[in-house]
């Protein structure tokens, strides 16, 4: 009775539904989203600084943001008296007309501005707006993607996706279809009331016929006439606006779908050569792509593989924490990169992709064979390969060496990383969203 009574009220004009409650769980949440998405400009730059200034172990906290009471002011329109005044407000000793203010120093003393302080004007503080940890990440790792993903068909594993199958007479109240709903009583109350108003129509004609032949309405057969009609009338209004017959649900189907397979190495270098500062940097790039994947994408393997003249696949605890250090050759990890993809990881069921960072540090001899692995080994498996080079010294034989598979691959990409403040940026040029 009580749903008959809501979708009652739906078709009725001019209805109003009020929320009333004092302090609803999420009450604020459309207009939560609205400011979301209006300053999402604001938020995201705020969320770009919290990055670079974080550690490493709350990185996907939730977030304060202060945004600019400027940013957040509403246009207002008024009326005015239009055209142009001159005047000078009674009492005034200082001005005359046609002088011309100056503005107080320093915004007015609001506090922004970078002049000094005034003791005369005022202003609003920034407004600060808390993020949650999953309004946090979604504009961390918005606009953010696998290039070149491919979604294969795999034997024996077909995964299902829920698609609408058109509706039901019975379901769950939450997939209630109002709209399909109230067109269902419409036309049930159309075909139950037709015989009702066609009798009213000849009633009505024959009626108006009396009268017009000039019979009284104290007449037998008009009151019989006019008592007909109304019992007809609330007959076709004791119809029910809904009812249980009139309600549809929407109904859902699983659908197969391809499966999308991906695999990410993630080579860290861990030599000598990178300090804490420089594995500290790396750590935060990985850590962003870590959590990025986790987010972004339900079925993918992660791959960690450290190295310093020797490499070696460890789980994510030690990828991140463990503090072995060593020479340098580069060369080992991508040996133990394909021979990996070669003993698990079918090219042809799985998207491969690979992030590599370094500081560029190593043997002369080993880069050539590094560049020759990448380019003839490597690349014909993988949909994209990402190196990072953190804080370079200098650029050195690494670096020349990846740069002549970057003039032949497209889908090789390699960046530079010289501070804290580049983390961020870096990863998002790199796994930025393609254009279609």
């Amino acid at each position: 009775m009580g749903l008959r009574r809501r979708l009652t009220e739906i078709g009725r004009p001019m209805s109003h539904f009020i929320d009333r409650r004092v302090s609803a769980k999420r009450k604020s949440a459309v207009n939560r989203q609205r400011f979301l998405k209006r300053y999402k400009t604001q938020l995201k730059q705020s969320v770009a600084d919290a990055v670079n200034r974080r550690s490493i172990v709350d990185t996907d906290a939730g977030e304060r943001v202060n945004i600019p009471s400027r940013d957040v002011s509403e246009p207002v329109f008024r009326h005015g008296q239009g055209g142009t005044r001159e005047g000078v407000h009674p009492g005034n000793k200082e001005f005359v007309t046609g002088d011309q203010l100056q503005r107080p120093p320093g915004g007015a003393g609001s506090g922004s501005g970078d002049g000094k302080a005034s003791d005369s004007g005022e202003g609003d503080d920034d407004f600060v707006f808390e993020l949650s940890r999953e309004e946090y990440l979604d504009l961390l790792f918005d606009d953010l993607e696998l290039p070149n993903l491919v979604r294969n068909q795999l034997v024996g594993a077909t995964e299902f996706k829920t698609v609408r199958a058109g509706y039901s007479a019975d379901g769950a109240p939450s997939n209630i279809d109002v709209v399909r709903s109230l067109k269902g009583a419409i036309a049930r109350r159309t075909a139950l009331g037709s015989p009702y108003r066609g009798r009213i129509r000849e009633l009505e004609e024959e009626l108006t016929a009396l009268l017009q032949d000039g019979a009284a309405e104290d007449d037998a057969r008009v009151a019989e006439l006019r008592e007909e009609i109304s019992k007809l009338r609330v007959r076709i209004a004791s119809l029910p606006f809904i009812d249980t017959f009139d309600l549809r649900y929407k109904s859902f189907a699983k659908q197969p779908e391809p499966t999308s397979k991906a695999v990410m190495f993630c080579v860290m270098d861990v030599s000598g050569s990178m300090d804490e500062e420089r594995k500290s940097l790396a750590k935060r790039f990985f850590l962003l792509l870590h959590m990025f994947l986790q987010r972004n994408y339900d079925k993918i393997d992660v791959v960690f593989i450290r190295h310093h003249t020797t490499a070696m696949e460890v789980d994510e605890h030690e990828f991140f924490y463990s503090r072995e250090t060593g020479g340098t050759v580069v060369s080992s990890a991508l040996n133990l990169v394909y021979d990996v993809i070669r003993d698990r990881y079918d090219s042809s069921g799985w998207n491969i992709y690979t992030a590599q960072a370094s500081d560029g540090d190593n043997w002369e001899s080993d880069s050539p064979v590094c560049r020759d692995l990448v380019a003839e080994k490597l690349m014909p498996l993988m949909r994209y390969f990402a190196y990072v080079e953190i804080m370079p010294r200098h650029h050195q034989a690494l670096w020349y060496a990846y740069q002549e598979v970057d003039a032949l691959e497209t889908n090789f990409a390699m960046q530079q990383i010289d501070g804290p403040e580049d983390v961020y940026a870096v990863f998002r040029s790199l796994f930025q969203r393609q254009q279609a």
